[in-house]
């Protein structure tokens, strides 16, 4: 299998893939204004085709968060996620000088830890850190 990596993706090819494992759908213009405001993209294609893609978002200086690691489930297990991967640690590494570091986090789905473990990730939590917390905040007119 062929597979060339660029650095973009279109809006309807991010939502296909989305939708490829199963999390939903975003509206175009909030799933644009993520696109744009990511500090690197990597997305793997096949046949023309945009078959997985990673992001990552950056405060440019110390705190980077790896997200939407997605492949379809077709191509999943050919080592697509696992050169992306590569490539956002890689991006992330080329940021820093001599000793400097970069904190990246990454909020993994349910059972793919072991996959990140890979990478030098660290399950939460542990005895150093807590298990982290997530919470999906929508947009309300009540008070």
């Amino acid at each position: 299998m062929d597979v060339t990596y660029t650095d973009n993706i279109s809006v309807e090819d991010y939502n296909h893939l989305r939708k490829s494992v199963e999390w939903s759908e975003l509206e175009k213009q909030q799933a644009q204004k993520g696109i744009a405001n990511s500090a690197f993209i990597v997305s793997a294609v096949v046949d023309s085709k945009v078959v997985g893609v990673t992001r990552v978002v950056s405060d440019g200086g110390y705190i980077a968060i790896i997200v939407d690691v997605i492949v379809l489930p077709d191509f999943q297990g050919n080592g697509i996620g696992r050169t992306m991967m590569r490539k956002a640690i890689d991006h992330i590494r080329s940021t820093i000088s001599e000793g400097q570091f970069v904190l990246v986090n990454i909020m993994t789905s349910k059972d793919k830890e072991s996959f990140y473990s890979q990478f030098g990730f660290e399950v939460r939590p542990n005895e150093k850190v807590g298990a982290g917390m997530t919470q999906l905040i929508y947009h309300s007119t009540e008070t």
